[in-house]
């Protein structure tokens, strides 16, 4: 059944209101998943924040146009595109759909995405899912400031054990 004028206006305004509030958006070709894929990916993309949406092309093209992307042009890509926007992390949508492509003998490609404005290309893109998470980084910048601290711990702690190693030393030369 056709979408009345209302229901596209409405969809419109959806798709660009997601694309203002999402940190990335990531572009995808998906012809070759199956439902049940389709649903795993969505899933899994819902677990991390991330939203993955089919829409018209010319939708698509609308509401990029509405946020000022004027570089950017879905109706040149072959077969379904779907939007995946990231809204609390940009390399998760990323990073998911890369996992993803592992698991299902690249069923689905990237075409491209949106970081920061900008529109960024397909090997961009691959380039961003190799990128760690947030929470992956902040435990390496965690572990990096701990380090000094205990190092600094278990130098003072070496003299105790030395000075006690002496005592040992001095308390079995006596009982000897």
């Amino acid at each position: 059944m056709a979408k009345t004028k209302e229901q596209k206006q409405a969809m419109l305004k959806a798709m660009t209101d997601k694309f203002e509030i999402a940190k990335s958006v990531i572009f995808a070709s998906f012809d070759k998943l199956t439902v049940s894929e389709n649903n795993e990916l969505r899933d899994k993309l819902k677990e991390e924040k991330n939203e993955f949406l089919v829409a018209k092309k010319t939708i698509l093209n609308l509401a990029l146009k509405n946020q000022k992307q004027k570089d950017v042009d879905i109706s040149d890509c072959k077969g379904q595109v779907a939007a995946i926007f990231g809204y609390e992390d940009e390399v998760s949508p990323a990073r998911i759909v890369k996992e993803f492509r592992k698991e299902h003998e690249e069923k689905i490609d990237f075409l491209g995405g949106i970081l920061e404005n900008k529109f960024i290309g397909n090997e961009k893109v691959s380039a961003l899912a190799d990128l760690p998470g947030k929470d992956e980084l902040r435990a390496k910048l965690v572990g990096s400031l701990n380090a000094p601290i205990s190092g600094f711990a278990n130098v003072l702690a070496g003299n105790i054990r030395s000075f006690s190693n002496v005592l040992n030393a001095i308390k079995t030369q006596k009982e000897a």
